[in-house]
């Protein structure tokens, strides 16, 4: 029989007319992948096509590619040379073959990776405040504000609105508080309010030296980023469901593509933010710890784990419209585009998931020099379904082309189905977890292993400092996520400046600018005779400054208001941040001293 293609007549007919052949073909690999009508909308499920059809809620998992354990004994491994058999007909305009000797064409790689920024000199604070810059603190302080005037104007008889309750933030202190934010990424407590606790089992000096309390709740309740009387009804069509948000999330989205270009392997996957409120466009995703949550899709360096582009998730009835994007892209297709189109024509190699891979998809980036790989779902539109059906043993490899794409079945613990425009028909050795045996395995499939995990490093880097605390607006918790993904990318971009360090000491490093920007970097804390605290770094008495008016200026001292004394002194500490009036006789040594403080 020749290898030329069927109509479905002829191959229908030669399957029904020849049993024998068709016993001995189902050893063959044209058989193993091939197209078929049973794939057609019209053969499916009802309720399976409505799934799929509409537009995706939760990402579903990666095929996961475990390394086998054992291999069969004259399994065949790597792609036969020879084929004896006719594939089954095609499906739609894809008319799948064997392959032979198949290797993509591809161009050389166009784009221009690295830190795109001067850095020259650079601290490690000197790179987060590229991200988290003066224009970003400004807009916090202006926003914070302004809902705080709202908030007491509406509220007249909360506690912001006591004499004293409010006093409006500084571009100094805002900085300080989120500091403070950040720094509860490192130390864990089971309440914001532990953090100036007096106790022996909590205390942790650097929060009363800091800011205190109440100041640091105040903040934190009024904490905004857009005007809320600016934001349009919901039944507006212009209305936004990331209006609270939408500022900083532009901004981020500018400074990290402006700040640095990754390199040629890309990944694209989603990222899930703890919330369980009620929330219109909250996503469940069993593979995600979190599982409940606001959902951001990410396109990441692979090797890295740089956060290059990313998109919130807004709701199944959200349009998106990229530019440049051809019609017969879905959604999850629109997605990828808008992510990747600064980077189309540049010969990007981008790794997706099977919640992403389509063949419209695959073909319209190849148009465009950017090539893709990813797993494929079984139940995939235009994909050959009949032989898929049919076992082969573990380790074996069966593939078909078509165009300039290759669909490649390999035999693990399961089925993986890999769709790829990057490689060729090759196989590559890879060693067996625990033994000195190995195993050859698809290009595509190592490459996959290799490089898809990008966004998954980001996460991974950043959940144990994990800053985030609970509360009912789901803006907050996204906005902190959001700064620590640019905390991780200012550690992306010093360490390709050359620079050495773990993530922690950078973290360590931003944290001490952060907190005490205007004052005296803090130095390690140390414990006085007891137990008794140290303030971290060292005190110095000052003088309270002249406020213009007749007399002395004076403030009331903390340490007798502690005890229901009421007495004003012209002393006041210079270093801490809230400069606190104390009485020189022993009062300044015992705040600086005693755990009440």
């Amino acid at each position: 029989m020749d290898r030329r293609l069927f109509t479905v007549e002829e191959a229908y007919a030669q399957m029904l007319s020849d049993t024998e052949s068709a016993s001995e073909d189902e050893d063959d690999p044209t058989f193993l992948l091939s197209s078929s009508s049973s794939s057609s909308d019209d053969d499916e499920p009802p309720r399976r096509r409505r799934r799929r059809q509409a537009e995706p809620g939760p990402s579903r998992a990666r095929d996961p590619v475990a390394h086998p354990s054992t291999s069969s004994p004259g399994a065949r491994t790597g792609f036969p040379a020879h084929q004896t058999s006719a594939p089954e007909p095609p499906t739609g305009d894809l008319s799948w073959c064997p392959p032979v000797d198949f290797e993509p064409a591809i161009p050389d790689f166009a784009g221009n990776p690295g830190i795109q920024i001067p850095t020259v000199g650079f601290t490690e604070m000197d790179f987060f405040s590229f991200f988290f810059s003066d224009p970003l603190v400004n807009l916090m302080v202006e926003q914070t504000n302004l809902y705080a005037q709202q908030f007491v104007a509406q509220h007249p008889g909360s506690f912001l609105a006591r004499p004293g309750g409010w006093t409006p933030v500084s571009a100094a202190e805002m900085r300080t508080f989120w500091g403070l934010v950040l720094h509860m990424g490192l130390v864990k407590k089971p309440s914001v309010r532990l953090y100036w606790s007096g106790d022996v089992l909590y205390q942790t000096p650097l929060y009363s030296s800091a800011m205190t309390r109440p100041r640091f709740e105040a903040i934190r309740k009024c904490l905004h980023y857009a005007d809320n009387a600016a934001c349009p009804p919901r039944t507006d069509p212009a209305y936004d469901r990331l209006y609270k948000i939408r500022p900083i999330i532009d901004h981020f989205r500018a400074k990290f593509a402006q700040a640095y270009v990754p390199g040629r392997e890309v990944a694209i996957d989603e990222s899930l933010v703890a919330f369980k409120g009620r929330l219109v466009f909250r996503q469940y995703i069993p593979s995600k710890r979190a599982r409940y949550g606001v959902k951001l899709y990410k396109i990441c360096e692979s090797t890295s784990g740089y956060t290059y582009k990313f998109r919130v998730y807004e709701g199944r009835d959200s349009r998106i419209e990229p530019p440049e994007c051809p019609p017969t892209l879905g959604v999850s297709g629109k997605i990828v585009w808008d992510l990747l189109h600064p980077l189309l024509d540049k010969g990007y190699h981008l790794y997706v998931d099977n919640f992403y891979t389509s063949f419209p998809l695959f073909r319209s980036l190849a148009a465009r020099s950017t090539f893709a790989c990813g797993t494929v779902r079984k139940n995939q539109r235009g994909l050959p379904t009949y032989p898929l059906q049919v076992p082969i043993p573990r380790g074996e490899t069966r593939a078909l082309t078509c165009g300039n794409l290759l669909l490649v079945r390999y035999k693990d613990k399961r089925d993986v189905l890999v769709l790829t425009t990057i490689h060729g028909n090759g196989t590559t050795p890879v060693s067996v977890r625990g033994t000195t045996a190995t195993v050859l395995k698809p290009d595509c499939i190592v490459d996959y292993n290799r490089y898809m995990g990008g966004v998954d490093l980001s996460d991974q880097v950043l959940k144990p400092y994990n800053a985030m605390r609970k509360t009912r607006a789901w803006y907050k918790k996204v906005a902190v996520y959001m700064v620590q993904v640019a905390m991780y990318n200012a550690f992306v971009l010093f360490r390709s400046a050359g620079s050495t360090g773990t993530f922690l000491h950078f973290y360590e490093a931003v944290l001490r600018d952060l907190i005490f920007s205007d004052r005296e970097r803090a130095g390690r804390s140390t414990s006085g005779i007891g137990g008794a605290r140290v303030v971290p770094g060292q005190h110095f008495p000052g003088v309270v400054p002249h406020t213009g008016k007749r007399g002395r200026t004076q403030k009331k001292c903390r340490v007798c208001r502690k005890r229901g004394i009421q007495k004003d002194t012209t002393t006041q500490c210079d270093t801490c941040p809230d400069h606190p009036g104390l009485c020189i006789d022993g009062c300044f040594r015992e705040y600086h001293t005693s755990m009440e403080f």
